[in-house]
């Protein structure tokens, strides 16, 4: 089992309807391929955690990247996972601005380099699961 992280910028600041249309198709595409993850959007921002088998991340990450409503897809990480992170999330979701990440432990400023050089590819993961932890996120 393996997880992807990316991040990518939305074309344009998107609105709840289409968010849920976003995550209502994803919940049913990974849901039939067994892979979990999170989704969340904010100010303009994706990022994302898929978890699955090896050749479904990359049909699904390669329909990702494909996907015209974002650009400047950045794969934070690509490894090796012993135990999902979001075990049972087809798809958790939240949207959020600024001020509700800064609050979060193990927040960084992805406008700084430090993030995407950052050797230890679980940061994300750790600051994803903060969130789930004290948030309450829409799971599918």
């Amino acid at each position: 089992m393996r997880y992807i992280i990316y991040i990518s910028a939305a074309y344009k600041l998107m609105d709840e309807d289409e968010l849920m249309d976003i995550l209502t198709i994803s919940r049913i595409n990974n849901a039939r391929k067994s892979i979990t993850g999170i989704l969340l959007y904010g100010e303009g921002t994706f990022i994302q955690v898929l978890e699955g088998d090896q050749n479904d991340l990359e049909q699904t990450y390669a329909k990702i990247s494909c996907d015209n409503r974002h650009k400047g897809l950045i794969k934070i990480a690509d490894a090796e996972l012993n135990a999902r992170n979001f075990p049972g999330w087809s798809m958790g979701f939240r949207s959020l601005n600024a001020s509700m990440l800064s609050e979060l432990e193990g927040f960084t400023d992805l406008s700084g380099t430090g993030f995407l050089n950052n050797a230890d590819p679980h940061t994300a993961i750790k600051l994803l699961k903060t969130f789930v932890s004290v948030n309450r996120i829409s799971v599918g």
